[in-house]
């Protein structure tokens, strides 16, 4: 097993849980949720920094920011659905200085312009400023869009992937070697390359997300953490129906190569006292449905070559989030339950109203996930 997993690690803390814990930052104007229904949720850094402190003070393991690149308007409709982002990567530096425990993981799309040596050196030094708590989230992008915004042509699907391998393999060589380091790839090279400092525990903590076949060789390969997506779609009884199979497919993939990959997947938690108030809240989200932005969210993520999400309907894109757990405290973390019985080893919780929603979870669902075995006891 690779260091940067060894038990005094931030990620082996994280793994001494039975559940890790994530929160998925709203970075992105109006987070998840293509809707005008009530809500003060912020993507400014200060709302972003409170947010991140309070899921620090009640234990969770990590915060997560997604990366995007949209044009003017956004996904358009009345909000302006993510028009403003802050960036995944300079958020992290930032909030690095101002959390002591929590593991901070960024979003960078590798291909979209950047080289191996910059990559593993800005990453080394916010390695540093964290202490050692700061991973990567790497992705190779799939949007046309995107691609073309950067003055480049889109890459086949699974070419995509063996860019991200080659790129991750030269970070890797970087954070590793003590001397200089020359490399001719099919995609980058470098001559007489260095990196200092070194990250703290050996390497950071190497997330993705993927569904296709390529994508899952990547993390295989790679990967610490996966970010899954439920086949079954966003309805919870039956993602517990389709997420047995797809989690051993991923970790039998990984132990081939002799690693273990953690799976992570992400619930959009709506949580009240009681499970007429939660259903409420989530009836009220898709009552104020922003039309033209949820229509072009749901189009740019199932009209390209992405596999992942494709089972859900265009009603779940619109309240998000990957699993929709809706109920009481106890009904939450029964689901939560169900999703680890299901092969699940993590959650990346998403919410609507992040402030409000982050505080009732962390007085009321926190306690009883610990009660139930699936957290290590209080926020350390």
């Amino acid at each position: 097993m690779e260091s940067v997993v060894d038990a005094s690690s931030p990620l082996g803390e994280a793994m001494r849980n039975k559940l890790i814990l994530g929160l998925f930052l709203p970075l992105q104007e109006g987070a998840w949720s293509p809707s005008t229904a009530p809500r003060d949720t912020s993507w400014s850094y200060e709302y972003n920094s409170m947010c991140t402190k309070e899921a620090e003070r009640y234990g969770f393991d990590l915060a997560f920011g997604l990366g995007q690149w949209l044009g003017k308007g956004g996904y358009g409709g009345s909000s302006h659905f993510r028009e403003h982002e802050l960036d995944p990567l300079i958020s992290s530096a930032a909030l690095a200085a101002e959390t002591s425990r929590i593991m901070l993981i960024s979003t960078v799309h590798v291909l979209y312009g950047w080289h191996p040596v910059h990559l593993a050196k800005y990453g080394a030094c916010i390695d540093h400023i964290s202490g050692g708590r700061w991973g990567l989230n790497v992705v190779t992008g799939y949007k046309p869009s995107e691609y073309r915004m950067f003055g480049l042509e889109p890459i086949e699907h699974d070419l995509r992937y063996s860019m991200a391998a080659e790129f991750t393999e030269m970070m890797k060589t970087l954070w590793a070697s003590d001397d200089n380091v020359t490399l001719n790839g099919k995609h980058w090279s470098m001559t007489d390359a260095h990196i200092l400092p070194k990250p703290m525990h050996g390497r950071p903590v190497l997330v993705n997300a993927a569904s296709s076949s390529a994508g899952l060789d990547y993390a295989a390969e790679f990967s610490d953490l996966i970010f899954i997506t439920s086949p079954g779609g966003a309805d919870p009884h039956q993602a517990v129906e389709s997420l047995p199979a797809h989690n051993k497919k991923i970790k039998d993939l990984a132990r081939a190569r002799g690693r273990e990959v953690r799976t992570v997947i992400n619930p959009h938690v709506i949580c009240r006292e009681t499970e007429e108030e939660a259903w409420a809240a989530y009836q009220a989200i898709l009552d104020n449905e922003d039309t033209v932005a949820a229509d072009n969210f749901v189009a740019a993520f199932t009209g390209g070559d992405n596999r992942s999400w494709r089972g859900h309907s265009r009603k779940q894109w619109v309240v998000g989030g990957n699993v929709h757990l809706v109920g009481t405290p106890e009904q939450i973390v029964e689901w939560f339950q169900k999703l680890h019985d299901a092969g699940c080893d993590g959650m990346q919780v998403n919410f609507f109203d992040y402030l409000p929603d982050l505080q009732l979870f962390g007085e009321r669902v926190i306690p009883l996930m610990i009660e139930a075995g699936l957290r290590e006891g209080p926020a350390r």
